[in-house]
């Protein structure tokens, strides 16, 4: 069957708008729409019995007059993907259900949901922070598959581990359809050139829209400039937590069996220069108590071999030379010892003492450097400091600038997407990174390891263009019920928030709000916008781009109450106190002179006694009055740190988290 149609007049890019509506029927049809339209062509539809062609798969894929020369080959053997998504898109339960269904693990052994998510700190909070390997066999080819974050502020390990792949699965929810996170990895993998599977996650839900859902993905390929290879991209409908797939909404397997199809079709082999020298980037750093640091990556090059002597290059002049002591593969689950590497594959090296992230690790003589990974720039920074509250010490294994400048040292050579700087005294560090999370995530850390620390305000880093002031903006969605829109909407306004687009979605009565903000606006707007929707919206940010001073935002109508003398709260004076505001202590807590005990319920600070103690003569005769006291406030390390202004610190310990007036800043007021 064969439609004629003249495309002389118009571009590629115009005519693949013009097809985006029926972008669905190409996954259900088997059509290929963005491929089919070329200057002065004809629109083809393909027989249903034919395999769709993916985006760079090999049969499509013309190697550059560049490639040709080194002579590189493509291993069939071999698929190196990454799964990214939006945060609760169901990456890692779709990796959960890859591995079971590959027989990674045996039939009878018990094992715990999202099982990549193996940290605590992720367990607890139901997220991804670090990009984790794995592997799977399939039909005897071996997929190397990365777990990556969906959270923005951990945008860098998305960008480090796309050095490693040849493809990516795109992972995206039936109802919520592309959003900010899905706009970020989608960008940076096209960036690279590497092939896309769309996975329509989430099918099972009652209010999926999988048609929608596609043709807004094929929208954001447009978008990006995808190429119309690229724009030819597989949709696969899934349901992670039930371990089915199919190539059309209505039609599932009763296995994810069209997935795996779907990557070994779709994603090629790793091209390999085969017989040339040693290359190998390290992209990843975990560190053991036996072996030491373990650089991971992929050897683009040559192979590897267990006790080789290489070269380590940072760049074409700084070198230095080390011997691999241990080699490691990834198989099914676990890190396998392996005698040698080929190229393509992902492996783990030990014996490099001091190897970083970005470096290559090359042929002893004919070794050249690859180039380094370049992420972006961090928007955000945090002053840390040592503890010098009265309680200092108690709590912490840690307490000294110099313990908390070496701790700061380490992280950087994990988590590139940090930066580290000396502040105005000797024992100030200001940390900048992708977000008040990003910087929450290490401060948590830090504090399980026994470090015992203050914490300042999160401030935006802003930029000076041809003498004008920029500030970084971010694309902030809100899905927010219908009725609780109004509060939100005025909320969004006040904070310079400009609304761009705003949709209804199906029969769950909630409502998309995509607003242009600036981060600025955006530091404590989590809890005041749960407040305003009574915990129902949903709150989601990307960093978009620098723009022009937006003036100024007010983040906090109200101030705090402070405690003005040490010692231990009573009841009897709390029962006064909290006419006053909301009271973050109990009676019976230890407080310092300076300590933030509550939220005061007008503007500017307000100082308490809440250790006054009830005179206790003869004289007094009356009754003793049962006193009933409110529950305090229980606030979170995130929530301590959007709540304080610039006059305010968080106290950091192994078993408290304390807020408190900065004296310093006290001084200098007066």
């Amino acid at each position: 069957m064969e439609l004629s149609l003249s495309t002389s007049s118009a571009s590629p890019a115009v005519l693949r708008r013009q097809a985006t509506p029926l972008l669905h029927k190409q996954q259900v049809l088997g059509v290929s729409f963005a491929s089919a339209f070329k200057p002065g062509g004809a629109l083809r539809f393909r027989p249903l019995h034919r395999p769709i062609t993916c985006s760079v798969s090999p049969s499509t894929a013309e190697p550059s007059s560049e490639v040709k020369k080194k002579t590189l080959v493509r291993r069939n053997d071999v698929r190196n993907i990454a799964i990214v998504a939006h945060v609760d898109h169901g990456k890692t339960t779709l990796v959960d259900s890859m591995l079971r269904q590959a027989k990674v693990f045996r039939d009878n052994q018990v094992m715990q949901e999202r099982i990549m998510d193996s940290n605590d700190l992720e367990r607890e909070r139901g997220i991804t922070i670090l990009s984790k390997n794995t592997s799977i066999t399939y039909k005897n080819t071996k997929v190397n598959i990365i777990d990556t974050p969906g959270h923005s502020d951990f945008g860098g390990e998305v960008e480090r581990v796309l050095n490693m792949v040849d493809g990516v699965l795109l992972v995206v929810d039936s109802v919520e359809g592309p959003m900010p996170q899905t706009r970020f990895v989608l960008k940076k993998a096209l960036e690279f050139g590497h092939a896309v599977v769309v996975v329509v996650n989430k099918i099972d839900r009652p209010s999926a829209r999988p048609e929608f859902v596609v043709n807004s993905t094929f929208e954001l390929f447009i978008e990006l400039n995808a190429t119309d290879e690229q724009c030819d991209f597989q949709a696969i409908y899934a349901s992670g937590i039930k371990g089915k797939a199919g190539l059309t909404p209505d039609d599932l397997a009763e296995d994810l069996g069209p997935l795996f199809e779907a990557i070994i079709r779709c994603v090629p082999g790793p091209n390999i220069e085969k017989d040339g020298a040693l290359q190998m980037l390290a992209t990843n750093i975990e560190y053991d108590e036996h072996k030491g640091r373990i650089a991971i990556g992929r050897l683009h090059a040559g192979a590897l071999r267990k006790g080789m002597d290489v070269r380590v290059c940072t760049s074409e002049d700084s070198c230095r030379f080390a011997r691999v002591s241990e080699l490691f593969v990834y198989e099914k689950f676990y890190r396998v010892p392996a005698d040698t590497v080929e190229a393509g594959d992902i492996c783990a090296v030990c014996g490099i003492d001091d190897i970083q992230i970005g470096e290559t690790i090359a042929d002893k003589v004919h070794g050249k450097p690859l180039p380094t990974i370049k992420v972006e720039e961090p928007t955000v920074k945090m002053s840390f400091s040592v503890n010098t509250s009265p309680f200092s010490g108690r709590e912490g294994k840690y307490v000294t600038s110099r313990n908390l400048r070496d701790r700061l040292n380490r992280e950087l050579e994990r988590n590139l997407a940090m930066k580290v700087e000396d502040g105005e005294t000797a024992d100030t560090f200001i940390i900048s990174g992708r977000g008040t999370l990003h910087i929450t995530i290490l401060i948590e850390n830090m504090r399980r390891e026994g470090y015992e620390f203050m914490v300042g305000p999160p401030k935006v880093i802003n930029k000076r263009v041809n003498d004008k002031l920029l500030e970084p903006y971010e694309v902030a969605t809100v899905e927010v019920p219908e009725n609780h829109m109004g509060p939100v909407v005025e909320l969004l306004g006040k904070r310079r928030g400009q609304m761009f687009d705003m949709q209804g979605v199906g029969s769950e009565g909630t409502v998309f709000l995509r607003y242009k903000i600036p981060t600025r606006g955006l530091l404590g707007l989590r809890n005041a916008i749960l407040t305003a929707s009574r915990g129902t919206a949903i709150l989601n940010t990307v960093f978009d781009s620098y723009g022009p001073w937006a003036g100024d935002i007010s983040t906090r109508d109200l101030g705090s109450l402070v405690a003005f003398e040490d010692g231990t709260s009573t009841s009897y004076a709390l029962a006064s106190s909290q006419e006053r505001g909301q009271m973050f202590v109990g009676a019976g807590v230890d407080v310092y002179k300076g300590q933030i005990v509550g939220i005061h319920q007008r503007p500017g600070d307000l100082g308490l006694n809440i250790c006054k103690k009830k005179a206790a003569t003869n004289i007094r005769s009356n009754k003793d009055v049962t006193v009933v006291l409110d529950t305090p406030l229980t606030y979170s390390l995130d929530d301590c740190i959007e709540y304080i202004e610039e006059d305010e610190l968080v106290e950091v310990t192994p078993l408290s988290i304390r807020m408190c007036k900065n004296h310093k800043m006290a001084k200098k007021g007066r």
